[in-house]
């Protein structure tokens, strides 16, 4: 593998050396049966050659790909292909440019014998995008939902969010053996066959309404990192997560919701969080949905930053209104495009956009734990008229007192 790195007016060139065939932790670019393929986040790339490997160090990528045609007929990258062509001993090549920065945990490859499917789609800016998904042969015929799902996700982004994808070609690749459920790598996505293969013959209901979620899911995360940088510094990691998985998380359900049953995808959700988060914020590996520090950056793929980070942005949509929170998300990333930004700008935003103080919503960030309420009613017969007390708990507090006591 080479790379080229250009910085001012210098140039340089770095060789390395790798056998994806003997990586067997599944990060960086392994071979997996037949199939050579990537997985960089959280910190994969550097398993591929010596980089700065945080989400703050952003780079444009123009990745050339040399292979054997009959193994590997099918080469692709980020971005989109300029050029390819065929070399002596049956080998060929594949040139793909992605323009815009990036940082290297999006950077992804693929290569191997996939079969494709292929749509277009016309943004809202009458700007034609070719669709493609990319599965094993014998997987060809179960791709039409997954393509359908991913037409409708460019869509309501459009209209809801006015939010466009950016470039000519969306490539999804689904293998089999992929070792994590989906990963948004910019303009190609690459999935565990689990969350795009489905027919009427081996699919369920729920299996069809996972891959609609999961393809939107993994389309709206690479719209908003599209704008943003993040910094994967000690404190400011938390800012990929907690904010960015959070929002996106929020924008599927609602995605999910705008495309079924509200009140039906509104209860799923609900008892996921019950399910899972609310026992994860009541043992012994609680903690805030922004923490303070880390020391394994794989243990934040949690309930806590995913689930209950969404239900922090939708507290903010509840208060302000669903038109001022989109007013609010598109001031956020049209301010700190390109720029590695915090929780407090999108608040900031979100305030400016609706005029409405906002600063109590950091507490949500930082405190761990579920919050307990009580409830006080009262009922006036004579006006007809129905009061409802909520009063939060305070934890540390009566914590304290119990010490004092003591």
């Amino acid at each position: 593998m080479y790379l080229f790195c250009r910085v001012g007016w210098n140039e340089h060139k770095q060789t390395t050396r790798i056998e994806p065939e003997k990586n067997t932790s599944l990060d960086g670019l392994y071979k997996s049966k037949s199939i050579y393929c990537t997985q960089c986040e959280a910190q994969g790339f550097r398993k591929i050659t010596y980089f700065i490997d945080r989400p703050d160090v952003t780079a444009k990528y123009q990745t050339t790909i040399h292979a054997d045609e009959t193994t590997c007929p099918v080469l692709l990258s980020n971005g989109n292909l300029i050029k390819s062509g065929k070399e002596a001993n049956g080998r060929h090549f594949a040139v793909w440019k992605d323009p815009f920065s990036k940082p290297c945990y999006l950077f992804a490859l693929v290569a191997g014998d996939l079969q494709h499917i292929e749509q277009s789609y016309q943004t809202q800016s009458r700007r034609d995008v070719t669709l493609r998904i990319y599965v094993e042969p014998h997987n060809i015929k179960k791709c039409d939902w997954a393509m359908q799902s991913l037409k409708q996700a460019f869509e309501w982004d459009e209209k809801r969010f006015g939010l466009e994808y950016d470039l000519d070609l969306f490539n999804i690749v689904a293998v089999d053996d992929f070792n994590a459920g989906a990963m948004e790598n910019k303009s190609l996505n690459i999935f565990n066959s689990k969350y795009i293969l489905a027919d009427n013959d081996t699919a369920t209901d729920t299996d069809y309404h996972n891959i609609q979620g999961v393809v939107a899911h993994e389309y709206l995360y690479v719209i908003i990192v599209s704008f943003l940088s993040n910094a994967f510094i000690q404190f400011i990691i938390i800012i990929f997560f907690y904010l960015l998985e959070g929002l996106t998380v929020y924008r599927d359900q609602e995605f999910s919701s705008d495309y079924g049953p509200r009140s039906v995808q509104r209860i799923d959700d609900v008892i996921r969080l019950q399910g899972t988060q609310f026992k994860e914020d009541g043992g012994p590996m609680a903690h805030p949905v922004r923490p303070q520090s880390y020391i394994e950056i794989n243990n934040f793929y949690t309930t806590t930053v995913y689930e209950k980070g969404a239900e922090v942005v939708r507290m903010i949509e509840t208060i302000i209104g669903r038109d001022k929170f989109t007013s609010g998300l598109q001031l956020y990333l049209q301010r700190h495009d390109g720029q590695a930004c915090t929780v407090e700008q999108f608040i900031y935003a979100m305030e400016d956009a609706s005029g409405v103080n906002l600063r109590p919503m950091f507490s949500w960030y930082s405190q761990s734990g579920t919050p307990e309420v009580t409830v006080k009613t009262e009922f006036d017969a004579n006006n007809k008229c129905f009061t409802l007390h909520l009063q939060q708990v305070d934890l540390f507090f009566f914590f304290f007192l119990n010490l004092f006591d003591l």
